[in-house]
């Protein structure tokens, strides 16, 4: 993983952009191997880790509605994470994650290892779907 972030760094770094995050399953872990690259500092601006759903309303300002009607481990939480991140953040890309790290918290259509990875950037909101 060292070498994918010191690959992505570059690449903020040679294109003069932002990178912040708001994580939710990974408690933090990818602002952690974003921070291990030296330099760093020249392109992250930060993250939120909203772990419970509270404070993806009260401090990320994802809405009630969106968690009622799709669950916190959803594509519309994911991509709402990072557009409000975004704009939370003030940085030119937020990368968002939402998902069931186990071992237990898993539903019926929702299993251990779903997880959303939200993005968002000037061209647009997108998310996509892994079951690891």
């Amino acid at each position: 993983m060292d070498s994918l972030s010191q690959e992505v760094g570059n690449l903020l770094r040679q294109k003069g952009l932002t990178l912040g995050t708001v994580e939710s399953a990974t408690g933090g872990l990818i602002s952690h191997l974003i921070t291990n690259v030296p330099g760093s500092s020249d392109y992250y601006m930060g993250s939120v880790i909203s772990y419970s759903n509270e404070i993806k309303v009260r401090v990320v300002g994802v809405k009630e509605t969106t968690l009622k009607e799709y669950g916190a481990v959803s594509y519309q939480v994911a991509e709402e994470i990072a557009a409000v991140g975004r704009k939370l953040l003030g940085v030119d890309i937020c990368l968002a994650d939402t998902g069931i790290a186990g071992p237990g918290g898993a539903t019926e259509g929702k299993p251990v290892g779903l997880f959303y990875i939200g993005m968002s950037h000037k061209g647009g909101t997108f998310s996509l779907k892994h079951k690891f």
